[in-house]
């Protein structure tokens, strides 16, 4: 299993060299079983649920095939569905649509903008600095509350790449009466989601993330309150039926919300991803996050960013802050000069990471700078890439 990646790239001074992408976390390159998946189906590619021509049918097969892969694959049970929607910010705000008259949302101040804003005046939790205040947090707060409750939290920060402890706050979610979603867009690549190994109730994931890169995403979870509500949005294949009056009658189930004409390709090559990152190994990818953190450490001119204490497990990401350099300086000269790709800004998760960075410039001495840079590792990255970036970062001291 490889991903498709450019041959080579030239650098200014003539010379060229293999493109170092530590910038997986925010879109993962395809991998080549799933370019492979999606080249089979083109020639098969059709109208789905629609029609009874040889590439309707496939076409049809390939999609409800696809969902029963990612049914398979996320733990999902008699009482559940998954509805294929663009992304993780598609999927949490298809949630969000779908919430009961009166549920009081509860999440972290350290959510990634997905999980912060499709909320309708969420009760926000501050910023905890341990997995166990962030369970206790939980507790007290749901402690006060009364009538339907959702918790919506990360599984894996995709600032610090930090693992949050899902299963115990899904237990106290659960003791309380609560439900509990979670964002798992950074675990999903680096780690099995199981919504019953996790204790959620909902799970939502992006293709783009998982090597898929092809336009879908996933809500699974409960389908009562999916069923419950009104379609996501109003068109063709959400219908059952439509009156000579207009009145309408919806489906139940994935197809209420997911109207118009499907993402057959995207469906496939998610569910391709995730039949192939089962088999992972991952302990390369452990030991290059450590390396790369080792290396940040000593480095005394730059700070890692992290909430919890230094030994946390985390997946394949680490963002530092370099006071005194310009960040979009520092990420365009990597890039340019020495064919580094890495994420540069306050990665759509803006109140924690400039917290972060206040905390780190203070650990220095130093003023913060404006943003942080970001570098996550995963399949197709090697030792050599996290040493070329761990030597530019030595030479600017």
């Amino acid at each position: 299993m490889n991903v498709l990646s450019p041959a080579e790239v030239k650098l200014p001074d003539g010379s060229s060299t293999d493109f170092a992408n530590l910038d997986i976390a925010a879109t993962a390159p395809c991998l080549d079983v799933v370019a492979a998946a999606v080249s089979d189906l083109l020639p098969w590619y059709g109208s789905v649920h629609r029609g009874a021509g040889a590439l309707a049918r496939r076409s049809t097969l390939a999609y409800e095939q696809a969902r029963e892969t990612v049914a398979e694959h996320l733990g999902c049970g008699p009482g559940d569905a998954v509805v294929f929607t663009r992304n993780t910010t598609d999927a949490l705000n298809l949630l969000a649509h779908v919430l009961p008259a009166g549920t009081t949302v509860v999440t972290f101040d350290v959510e990634h903008h997905a999980n912060l804003l499709p909320w309708r005046s969420p009760l926000r939790i501050g910023v905890p600095r341990s997995p166990e205040q962030a369970v206790a947090a939980l507790d007290e707060t749901l402690s006060a509350l009364r009538g339907p409750v959702l918790v919506a939290v990360t599984a894996a920060s995709n600032v610090t790449g930090e693992l949050w402890p899902v299963r115990e706050l899904a237990a106290v979610a659960h003791r309380h009466g609560a439900r509990i979603a979670v964002d798992a867009a950074q675990l999903a690549p680096h780690s099995p989601v199981d919504l019953g190994a996790l204790g959620a109730d909902y799970v939502a994931v992006s293709g783009h993330k998982l090597y898929a890169p092809f336009g879908a995403g996933v809500l699974a979870g409960r389908a009562d309150w999916l069923d419950a509500a009104p379609p996501y949005l109003a068109g063709g294949g959400a219908t059952a039926e439509v009156a000579a009056d207009f009145a309408v009658r919806w489906h139940d189930g994935p197809a209420r919300h997911e109207a118009g004409t499907p993402n057959l390709i995207g469906a496939v090559a998610l569910a391709t991803a995730l039949r192939a990152l089962a088999g992972a190994d991952l302990h390369a990818e452990h030991r290059l996050v450590a390396r790369l953190r080792d290396g940040i450490a000593a480095l005394p001119h730059v700070e890692e960013l992290r909430l919890f204490a230094a030994d946390a497990p985390r997946v394949g990401i680490v963002s530092f802050a370099v006071p005194g350099a310009d960040p979009d300086e520092l990420s365009t000269t990597l890039g340019r000069d020495h064919a580094i790709g890495v994420r540069t800004g306050l990665f759509c998760a803006h109140p924690l990471t400039r917290r972060l960075l206040r905390e780190a410039a203070d650990r220095l001495g130093a003023t913060p700078p404006g943003a942080a840079l970001r570098a996550s590792v995963g399949i197709g990255t090697r030792e050599e890439h996290v040493d070329r970036l761990l030597a530019v970062l030595q030479s600017r001291a």
